[in-house]
């Protein structure tokens, strides 16, 4: 894989994986490290064909989805269910791009782990004062 090549695909409902792609691209210059997926009205085989098809022509192994149980979180598990090299990050926000964006120096699924921690780690819940 060349540097031009994204090393993920971000995928989930309307305009969520190509926001999320446009922030990093915004914040760090490096939203070609990943491929953005949307899945208007597919199908749960269509989603998993799309997904499979993304993953063989950019040759990126780790997938962010939007929801846990979501169509793309479903599919992508169908996938990576005989690719022991591949990973899924379910739930992903821009914390979590942003950090495996800049562990390009990291093995991939070191660097997707890692993700996932930091993206955990970036959900807080303010409360107001009175």
């Amino acid at each position: 894989m060349t540097n031009s090549e994204p090393r993920a695909i971000v995928a989930g409902h309307g305009d969520f994986a190509a926001g999320l792609v446009s922030a990093v691209e915004v914040i760090t210059g490096r939203g070609h490290l990943f491929h953005p997926v949307a899945v208007p009205e597919l199908s749960a085989a269509d989603i998993e064909a799309l997904l499979r098809e993304t993953m063989e022509r950019t040759g990126a192994r780790v997938l962010f989805t939007d929801l846990h149980a979501g169509s793309c979180t479903m599919a992508a598990r169908r996938i990576l269910r005989g690719i022991p090299d591949a990973v899924l990050v379910s739930g992903a926000n821009l914390p979590a791009l942003l950090d495996f964006a800049f562990s390009e120096a990291k093995p991939t699924v070191t660097a997707a782990r890692h993700a996932a921690d930091r993206g955990r780690a970036a959900i807080t819940a303010v409360e107001g004062t009175p």
